[in-house]
């Protein structure tokens, strides 16, 4: 089993029944774009282009696999994908390897995917990533794997924060989402330290992690 099959596995394992994933390679020739996604993307930069087109090619795999024909992903001024209204979804990018999840909207309310190497997330970068009760939490584990447990704090936020946009449309800080992880579980919980209606302050979040193929596997299903 390639990478790009054993991210699959892992994702339909961690988001559950109902969900299509398909993952594709950014490969030197980007995949063919539609004519509605091509404005989105016109000005990027070849490697850009190529991360972009493989996310729609992923994405458009796995809504075929919902039984819908494929259809156009514009990205929207917020840069965020614009689904097919049956539909909703999130893509993601990493190690040259772009990753999509689909739901038709009726079973599922907003999805969230984040890949991230396995590595440590940079010291400098963490103030503005981890609340004051995750760097606090963080002192508490070795120093040798504080950074690759920062980054997966990290890639928890991204996962959590791309399935609450799907309802709430807003614009949040890292520190608006406080990750706390259950101890020797795939499981975490991320809780709103502001709100962004729908959703209050103080509500949770339910979401899996897993490492896969030396990559960081986050997934939030609403």
């Amino acid at each position: 089993m390639n990478a790009a099959q054993a991210l699959e596995e892992a994702v339909r394992s961690l988001l559950g029944p109902g969900v299509a994933v398909c993952c594709r390679e950014i490969g030197a020739t980007p995949a063919p774009l539609l004519p509605a996604e091509e404005a989105a993307i016109a000005r990027a930069v070849p490697a850009r282009r190529a991360e972009f087109a493989a996310g729609r090619a992923a994405a458009r795999c796995a809504m075929q696999a919902l039984g819908h024909r494929p259809a156009p992903i514009p990205m929207g001024a917020d840069r965020a994908p614009i689904w097919p209204a049956p539909l909703t979804g999130s893509i993601t990018h990493a190690g040259g390897l772009a990753l999509a999840a689909l739901a038709p909207r009726a079973a599922c309310a907003g999805l969230g995917l984040d890949l991230e190497p396995d590595e440590a997330l940079e010291r400098e970068l963490w103030p503005a990533v981890l609340d004051e009760a995750e760097r606090d939490r963080l002192a508490t584990r070795p120093a040798a794997i504080r950074g690759r447990l920062a980054r997966r704090l990290f890639s928890a936020k991204e996962a959590a924060y791309k399935a609450q946009y799907a309802r709430s449309a807003t614009l949040l800080e890292f520190t608006d989402i406080s990750i706390s992880c259950t101890e020797g579980s795939s499981a975490f919980t991320a809780r709103f330290t502001r709100p962004a209606p729908p959703f209050a302050q103080g509500d949770t979040l339910s979401g899996h992690q897993s490492i896969t193929a030396g990559m960081i596997l986050s997934t939030v299903r609403l």
